[in-house]
């Protein structure tokens, strides 16, 4: 029983102390004025009443209602119910107030803003003051409340004859019930009726209609999120202009979260006085004033529910986790059907007529029911996961989160875990945990309701019936007697609040109330306490817990042949058939990812060690132990599955004799688990333990067979012998309860010493010098305070710096081991007796005892670690030692380690099928040149292979220390990882043998050699010098280094060079050049320097002064030189000695590096420019580069310029030109100026060969090439001044005429540019652009585009090397995860921007306007976009020689930074490795890959330079410019200086000796077309990715340093030798082991090694492979002319007009012997025709062999390229026409392959064939004479032949075919 109102309060407006505005409630009277003794009077009643402030107010306002809610400091709530109504204000009361109070905005009535107009200053205008009754209670019953304050007001107001003061007095003394379901009616002497209902229990919550109107004001998905909100512990805050609604709004959330318990701040109605309370840290539910939404703005982790508005917002910061699905989409279903019933029915066409909708009551609990269904889904089965850890004298009970979590299946959920790890998830287990109490709805829905839960799933009808079931059951709970007579109470009548009141409310007397509650009080003194007795039984526990999602799981599911095999393994080892154990292992450790698998590991040791076979010998133990490990490191620190908790006591059972009397256990080698380091983990166990132990104490002995056995189905669990014994407690005596009570204490007790040994065996490892224990356990360390300075830095890892072995570091790091163990179970032992109720004598007893403990199991550790040392050791593979390179010595010797997977599949066999290879055990060796690891697979059944990997030092990018478990013992070991650039990961585990300054050593070594303090010592120049490692390396002669003068060692060094020859290969000449009637174009120069043999004829002429002419020979001997001198470029005579005929000069001005130390010593400058004018140029270029030219076309005689870009033109720009100091504008000017004199001059030296009238621009050269990738969009160029001209993309590409733009980012067709142009395009960065200044004559024009820096091309390499090797398996197999790391390195997009820019400067150049590339600071894209154009446009550089000549001039000439961006020195460490010539190469791959018959280098020749780039093997690609290695004597070494054969310095000259002794860089398959120039595809789709990145041999290692790639012969190849002719034995060739150029070689590479092979057996000196294959292809070309007619064919020439040609080479084993033939196939995805200078019609390959003619090849008389006329307005077009004079027609088809024929020309209609004319868009490139037109009789076909004499032999072929007829 309990009283209706504790108090009742009169609370009124007074003024404020500090005189301000505003003024402040005052208590006129309070009843009773004595508190209560159970409840005293709560304090800031006053602030309550008026939320908003107290304030006057001009008129008066009806009365308002509404009930506070204060929460006392012992979280009880007290329910404050508050009726306002208005009185004038008392003369006190308005003087007090301002004189403009009129004017004033008044806060009033629900807080609504009342604003008044402002009064003519009159008489005072008459305020109104507000008064509060205010009724306070514990208990929530609104409407008595509301109705008896209505009672007290009513007789005030309409001046009733009824005393107050009985009303008052009546209202205190009323005393009903609680709970329980009874009615109770109560008067309170007015001639009022009211009944009170009380609820049936007392612990569900009220809600009358609160949760259906929230629902109702907010929508579902709000209130979910709300709810999930306030069960996730954030901030909840209201806002509405209604008090009231505030009030049943949070009502109505609490209702929700049932049978949860709010426990934070809870304030439904929060006065304006006290806003400040919102910045408080924890969580809370409050409501406020929406007038205050203002203030509540700026708070940042507040989630606000605008009532009033309907809205939730959730700030950014707050992430609130949804519910788990299903759950969430069932839950907003089943909401949606009740709220609105008539969804269902919406779309019948049919509908019922009505619909019954709940009322709004009976809504409220079936939302409620929803919620109530929800929490039994999500807590289904929690009752088997509590812990009783006591019984008497109260229960004590713990919660298995982890165990629940982990058979829910729900483990990442955020929802759950956030849930649980809650407070009122505590209280609820507090609460209901207990075993036996009164029981509710909820109780019996989770326990018994749950399966018809998960039934009623897909039944949407079937789930609403339940949840109007529980409906019912919740309406019945409010309200117990439906049908009674409502109360009977008078109200005041309509309006009365604006009649004048007769007087003001009066004051009471105190006397005569406290008079009427005395009586009371004494009245119940006397009578007998009403005591309902609670009914208590056992709470039911339901069925077991299931997962609420059933997941499959996934790659190992519980398949009972795993299990199987996991059985066997373990029954083998038990009998000791150890060899078939081993077998089995493998298979067992794979399995054992799976948690079935794990459990049934478990079980069967647990049966084992049952069966006393728990002393194994060694072999066994290893197995176990193996095993174990393997369960426990997927164990996640939780250990959600109970396998760590299955094991623990098997650990400290198996074990093995070691001596007499010393034992070894299991659980000395399986402590490397972060599970045994976790507080949780052992708390749990520790419970779990005590519950089993508890429950054995009262169970009858009968009963009491094995405690430790699992509880069977028949018997009681321990919450139900908990239920009986608390039952029974009462009934005992008090001797018996105190004897209980003790026994209990003391069984925790003993568990307690029991845990501690436990845990001091997992925690306290085997060798305590080790310090990796306290480095893995995070556990340990992160506990330990942070004082304990020794321990967290043996964590960090510094104690092998720190500390020596000898130094007695051993023991110091005992203790401290122990130190940090004993405090780690202290702190375990602390929480878990005081949880536990254990006394504090027993709890000092076991503080006293740890220490001793872990000193005790120290001492026996001791001596098991000293036998276990003397154990044989295990049999380890012996190292294998890895062949090195002439020259090349160890560093480090072999340090055992396991080489684990690293993410590529096919290692571990994946996709490409093959046997796991790794994980390999062996050892990784450091040496001057690489990192080397070599060893065995560690699966036995691999076989014996040899697996070796290896990267050079230098292409070392990344190296990061990891923790990994080894693959043979599962112990978490120290590990590298080490990434290089050449697309290599070593992933190594260190053997436990490997102390951790062995490893650290090895980083330490492996850092210096990687990043030297100068150049000079890497091994490129260590190399064939006596390597000391202290010393600094010196070769014989005194070289450059100690040089340092640059004069002096240029004069040095020229005087070396004098002698030195170059020797060039013939010349490569198309010949096309001859047809066209032009002179090779070294004739058309008699430049001074010759490439004859003599010395005598490097005469500079007279010109130079004597000091300079010995520089300058050595400076001509340079590639450049070569190259220009090729070109045509210019002389290095001075003027006099020429005439100024020609355009260009080689320029000595930068010959002592003076104007631009990154450019070479020699430049080509146009004639008229005079070389002190140059310096003034180069200050306008950033690194002083300025425009030079680098390359001539040799048809259209434009040149291709390359420079640095342009200074900027603000402030920034001038003071970042170097050399300029600059003084003011006119300085800039100068500068400017002197650079367009120098562009003019440019312009000026080029052969005009157009009108420069209606020129042709750049800009919008658009979506045809630049297809809009990235953010370039499309090359967007502009016109002259900045503002750009519209129309002029129409005009560069000339698509008017043209038609579409091609397919797959090709060019369109190749007459796209049309003769009028700007003489000069400048391609540079839009940003450099803007200073440069149009040209008046309009002869240049700008073309800014977007480029890429080289930091992104750095990041983007970094994201191809994770993707192609991404250092762990990945998630999700298969190549989707692969290709979409790939997307998004933008690798591929960098490829595609490079080709896409180079092909549009190859067609500008190719359509005679030149080019000046000017991007960044020209030496990285420039270099990349300069040489990829020279490589498209000139067949010369598609040669080896030319390659090289390519590299030389462009790359180490121009000055790329090779060792900046190779990061080769400790200087340049932080700038990371740029690949920007890897990019190159890859550019040129994709070309090659395209025109494989274009190249005369294979592939190999492409990544072989890749590797070679990064491994600082050679010195070629050391050091950024010629100046520098001039400065260290690299440029020109005699070549006397070497001392042996062996060593090669420069990359080129071992390129060529090893192409004299193997075909390795050649490619079979070049066979030149006339056309010179190239034009790839540029789209992504049409790129591939470069094998140099994703391919792997393990058999050896790398295959770029050819000595060591080729190993010792095949053992098939050794048996071949006797049988001479070859033998089919076959042979395994996996993926990426073996090299598969070498397993599988090509045909022609093969007849070259059997040819040499016979020859040697022959005893005959073999013959170069070059010489037999020139031999080979000179006896084809004349096998080839059968007929003797047709242009000579070399082998492999076809004649496919297509300009991507592929060509697959196989053997024939046909009577002729072995014979090549050729499969020729066009690229058909290309829908591009063929270009402009297609050659001649030649013979088709298909007819070069007599014996493979195809019946089709005899109908074709005579067939190649013609172009034809389209019909009207259409233009030529290349087509393939075959005259078939069989049929008698001519047909044309696309191209040479195509089978569909495009059209047919009946000879039968053939008039004539006469000599044609050219018309518009016709091949420019072509002579008058190729035209002929064949007349029909419907039309005239206009056809153009490729040159003269096909032209002739195309009209001789049809004249013929027509007389035959």
């Amino acid at each position: 029983m309990a009283r209706l109102a504790d108090y009742f309060v009169l609370v009124a407006f007074g003024p404020h102390p500090r005189g301000s505005g505003e003024g402040q409630g005052q208590i006129l009277q309070r009843f009773p004025e004595k508190d209560w003794v159970d409840n005293p009077f709560p304090q800031g009643i006053e602030l309550f009443c008026q939320p908003s402030g107290w304030q006057l107010c001009p008129e008066r306002n009806p009365p308002t209602f509404f009930v506070a809610v204060l929460t006392d400091i012992n979280s009880e709530r007290h329910y404050c119910a508050c009726l306002t109504f208005w009185e004038p204000a008392e003369p006190t009361q308005e003087a007090l107030c301002p004189e403009d109070a009129a004017v004033r905005e008044e806060q009033v009535d629900e807080g609504g803003p009342v604003r008044l107009s402002p009064v003519a200053p009159g008489p005072p205008v008459q305020l109104f003051a507000p008064k509060t009754l205010v009724l306070v209670s514990r208990l929530d019953h609104v409407e008595v409340f509301r109705n008896s304050l209505g009672l007290i007001y009513t007789i005030h107001v309409e001046g009733l004859n009824v005393g107050l003061e009985n009303v008052i007095g009546n209202l205190l003394t009323c005393i009903i019930p609680l709970a329980g379901g009874s009615q109770r009616t109560i008067s309170l002497g007015a001639g009022d009726r009211q009944v009170i209902q009380t609820p049936l229990t007392d612990s569900l919550p009220i809600s009358r209609c609160s949760v259906a109107l929230l629902f109702r004001q907010l929508g579902i998905a709000n209130v979910l999120s709300l709810f999930c909100a306030a069960l996730t512990e954030h901030k909840v805050l209201f806002l509405s202009r209604s008090y009231q609604r505030l009030s049943d709004a949070c009502r109505g959330l609490l209702a929700l979260l049932f049978p949860l318990r709010y426990s934070f701040t809870y304030v439904p109605i929060l006065p304006a006085q006290l806003l400040e309370v919102l910045s408080t840290p924890t969580p809370f539910i409050i409501g406020v004033n929406a007038a205050f939404q203002a203030e509540t703005q700026e708070l940042l982790d507040v989630i606000v529910a605008d009532l009033d508005g309907g809205t939730v917002t959730v700030p950014e910061c707050v992430h609130i986790p949804p519910l788990p699905e299903p759950l969430h989409s069932q839950t907003h279903s089943v909401l949606s059907m009740v709220l609105d019933p008539e969804l269902e029915l919406a779309d019948l066409a049919f509908p019922p007529p009505t619909t019954s909708t709940s009322s709004l009551k009976m809504q409220d609990k079936e939302l409620r029911a929803v919620f109530l269904r929800l929490f039994a889904q999500l807590l289904q089965g929690y009752r088997w996961c509590l812990h009783l850890v006591r019984i008497h004298p109260e229960p004590v009970i713990r919660f298995h989160k982890a165990a629940f979590l982990g058979q829910r299946g729900l483990l990442e959920d955020d929802f759950l875990m956030k849930v649980l790890e809650g407070m009122a998830f505590a209280g609820f287990v507090s609460e209901r945990g207990v075993p036996y109490r009164p029981t509710d709805l909820f109780d019996e829905l989770v326990a018994h309701e749950v399966a018809r839960m998960r039934a009623d799933e897909h039944h949407p009808q079937r789930v609403l019936h339940h949840v109007k079931e529980l409906a019912e059951q919740l309406y019945k709970n409010e309200n117990p007697y439906p049908a009674v007579a409502m109360h009977k109470v008078q109200r005041p009548g309509e309006a009365s609040h604006l009649r004048r009141a007769p007087r003001p409310f009066p004051r009471l007397d105190e006397g005569m109330v406290q008079w009427i509650v005395d009586q009371a009080t004494a009245k119940m003194q006397g009578a007998p306490p009403a005591v309902k007795a609670e009914r208590r039984t056992t709470v039911p526990s339901g069925p077991p817990m299931t997962a609420i999602l059933e997941r499959s799981s996934g790659l190992h599911g519980n398949s009972a042949r795993r299990l199987e095999v996991v059985r066997n393994c373990i029954s083998y080892v038990f009998e000791g058939k150890m060899l078939e154990a081993k077998k089995l292992l493998p298979a067992v450790l794979r399995a054992l990812k799976g948690r079935a698998a794990r459990r049934c590991l478990a079980q069967e040791l647990h049966l084992h060690a049952q069966q006393n076979r728990a002393v194994l010998d060694h072999q066994q133990f290893d197995f176990v132990v193996r095993m174990m490990n393997c369960c426990l490191q997927d164990c996640t620190s939780l250990d959600e599955h109970g396998i760590a908790a299955a094991l623990l006591p098997l650990v400290t059972a198996f074990c093995r004799k070691l001596s007499p009397g010393v034992t070894q256990f299991a659980y000395s080698c399986v402590q490397e688990h972060v599970v045994w380091s976790t507080p949780q983990f052992w708390e749990a166990m520790f419970y779990g333990d005590v519950q089993t132990h508890i429950r054995a104490l009262y169970l009858e002995p009968a009963e009491d067979r094995d405690p430790s056995q699992q509880v069977g189905e028949d018997e009681r669990s321990a919450l139900d012998v908990a239920s009986e014994q608390r039952r029974l407690w009462p009934t005992l005596s008090r001797e018996k309860q105190q004897e209980l009570v003790q026994k209990e204490e003391s069984t925790v007790f003993s568990q307690a010493i029991h845990y501690a040994n436990r845990m001091s065996y997992l925690l306290l490892p085997l060798d305590a010098s080790k310090s990796r224990l306290l480095r893995e356990r995070a556990g340990l360390g992160d506990l330990e305070s942070a004082s304990n300075s020794l321990v967290t830095s043996s964590m960090a890892g510094s104690v092998a710096e720190s500390y020596d072995t000898e130094s007695g570091f051993e023991d110091a790091e005992t203790c401290d081991v122990a130190g940090a163990v004993v405090r780690f179970i202290n702190r375990f032992v602390d929480k878990v007796c005081t949880e536990s109720g254990v006394t504090s004598d027993h709890l000092k007893g076991l503080h006293v005892m740890v220490p001793d403990i872990v000193q005790m199991h120290i001492e026996t550790l001791e001596a098991v670690h000293r036998e276990s040392k003397r154990l044989p050791p295990i049999q380890k593979p012996k190292l294998l030692r890895p062949r090195l390179l002439p020259g090349e010595e160890c560093v480090l010797d072999g340090l055992r380690v396991y080489l684990l997977p690293d993410g590529r599949e096919e290692g571990v066999g994946g996709s490409g099928g093959g046997p796991a290879l790794l994980p390999a055990e062996g050892a990784v060796f450091l040496t001057t040149y690489r990192v080397i690891f070599t060893g065995m697979p560690t699966d036995p059944l691999v076989g014996e292979q040899v697996v070796v990997r290896s990267f050079p030092v230098a292409a070392l990018t990344k190296e990061k220390r990891v923790s990994v478990q080894t693959p043979v013992d599962q112990l978490l070991q120290d590990g590298l990882q080490l990434r290089s650039c050449t697309f290599q990961l070593l992933k190594m585990a260190f053997d436990e043998e490997v102390g951790s300054d062995s490893a650290e050593l090895f980083r330490k070594q492996l850092h210096k050699l990687r990043y030297p303090p100068d150049i000079r010592t890497t091994f490129a120049f260590t190399l064939g010098s006596a390597h000391t490692p202290g010393r600094q390396p010196r070769a014989t002669k005194d070289k450059g280094p100690s040089l340092r003068t640059l004069s002096r060692s240029l004069m040095k060094n020229a005087k070396k060079t004098i002698g030195r020859q170059y020797v060039t290969r013939k010349k490569y000449n198309p010949p096309s050049w001859e047809q066209r009637g032009q002179p090779p174009e070294d004739q058309e120069d008699e430049i001074s320097v010759s490439e004859e043999l003599e010395p005598s004829t490097l005469t500079p002429t007279s010109a130079l002064k004597p000091s300079e002419r010995m520089t300058m020979s050595s400076l001509v001997e340079r590639a450049c030189c070569r190259d220009y001198q090729r070109l045509g470029l210019g002389t290095l005579s001075s003027s006099l000695s020429r005439a100024k005929s020609e355009p260009f000069r080689i320029s000595p001005v930068n010959r002592m590096y003076a104007i631009c130390r990154s450019y070479p010593g020699l430049l080509i400058v146009p004639q008229s420019v005079q070389d002190n004018a140059l310096q003034r140029v180069s200050r306008c270029y950033r690194q002083n580069r300025f425009p030079v030219v680098c390359w001539r076309s040799g048809r259209s005689r434009a040149v291709l310029l390359r420079s640095g870009g342009l200074h900027g033109k603000g402030v920034v720009g001038l003071f970042k030109a170097q050399n300029t100091p600059s003084p003011g504008q006119s300085q800039a000017d100068s500068s400017s100026l002197e650079q367009e004199k120098y562009l003019q001059a440019v312009v000026s030296s080029m052969p005009r060969l157009a009108d420069t009238s209606g020129r042709n621009t750049l800009s919008g050269f658009s979506s045809a090439h630049m297809g809009g990738h990235g953010k370039w969009g499309s090359v967007r160029a502009s016109g002259r001044s900045g503002g750009f001209s519209g129309d002029v993309g129409s005009r560069l590409a000339g698509r008017d005429l043209l038609g579409p733009p091609q397919a797959n980012g090709a060019p369109p067709d190749p007459g796209f540019l049309r003769p009028q142009r700007a003489a000069l395009y400048i391609i540079g960065d839009k940003a450099q652009l803007k200073g440069v200044r149009p040209d008046p004559l309009q002869q240049w024009e700008l073309v800014p585009i977007e480029v890429f820096e080289a930091r992104q091309v750095k990041t983007s390499f970094k994201k191809l090397l994770k993707a192609c090797v991404p250092g762990c398996p990945t998630t999700e197999p298969g190549p989707a995860s692969f290709l979409r790391s790939l997307e998004d390195s933008e690798w591929l997009t960098q490829i595609h921007k490079l080709l896409q820019v180079s092909v549009l400067v190859v067609e500008l150049l190719d359509s005679g306007s030149s080019v000046l590339v000017s991007l960044e600071d020209g030496w990285d894209i420039t270099t990349q976009v300069v040489s990829l154009v020279q490589l498209l446009s000139d067949p010369f550089y598609r040669t080896l020689e030319g390659f090289r000549l390519l590299v030389e001039k462009e790359w180490l000439s121009f000055g790329h930074r090779f060792s900046h961006r190779g990061s080769h020195t400790l200087a340049g460490q932080s700038g990371g490795f740029t690949p920007v010539f890897l990019q190159f190469l890859d550019c040129v791959h994709q070309v090659h890959v395209q025109f494989p018959m274009e190249f005369e280098f294979s592939p190999f020749y492409l990544k072989f330079l890749g590797y070679h780039h990064a491994s600082r093997r050679f010195r070629t690609f050391l050091l950024d410019s010629d100046y520098e290695r001039i400065e260290l004597g690299l440029l020109y070494e005699e070549k006397g200086e070497r001392r042996g054969p062996q060593v090669c310095r420069s990359v080129w000259e071992y390129v060529d000796r090893l192409s004299k002794r193997t075909p390795v860089f050649y490619n079979y398959m070049y066979a030149p077309e006339d056309v010179e120039v190239l034009r790839p595809y540029s789209n992504v789709s049409n790129l591939k990715v470069w094998d140099f990145y994703t391919e792997e041999t393990l058999a050896e290692g790398p295959p770029y340093d050819w000595e060591l790639a080729q190993g010792p012969p095949e053992p098939p190849e050794e048996e071949r030798l006797d049988g001479g002719a070859p033998q089919s034995r076959r042979r395994v060739v996996w993926p990426c082991y073996d090299s598969r150029p070498r397993a599988q070689p090509d045909a022609i590479s093969r007849l070259l090694e059997e040819l040499q092979r016979l020859e040697t057996e022959l005893g005959r000196p073999p013959e170069r492979w070059k010489d037999t294959w020139e031999r080979a292809k000179a006896a084809q070309r004349l096998e080839g002319r059968p007929d003797g007619r047709g242009a000579p064919s070399s082998l492999l020439v076809s004649s496919v007009p297509h300009h991507r040609r592929s060509l697959g080479v196989y053997l024939q084993e046909g009577p002729v012997g072995s014979t090549l033939s050729l499969s020729l196939d066009s690229d058909h995805s290309s829908g591009s025709t063929a270009s402009s200078s297609r050659q001649a019609a030649r013979r088709s390959t298909s007819t070069l062999y007599s014996q493979f003619q195809t019946a089709e090849s005899e109908n074709r008389s005579y067939e190649g390229t013609l172009y034809k006329k389209g019909a009207f307005m259409k233009p030529w077009k290349a087509r393939w026409f075959v005259l078939d004079k069989t049929k008698h027609q001519l047909r044309y088809y696309d191209h040479r392959v195509d089978t569909e024929c495009k059209g047919v020309i009946d000879l039968a209609e053939v008039e004539a064939v006469a000599p044609g004319t050219p018309t518009m868009g016709a091949p420019k490139t072509v002579d008058e004479k190729a035209f002929f037109d064949v007349k029909t009789t419907r039309r005239v076909y206009n056809f153009c032949a490729q040159d003269v004499p096909s032209a002739q032999q195309w009209v001789d072929q049809i004249q013929g075919c027509l007389s035959d007829a």
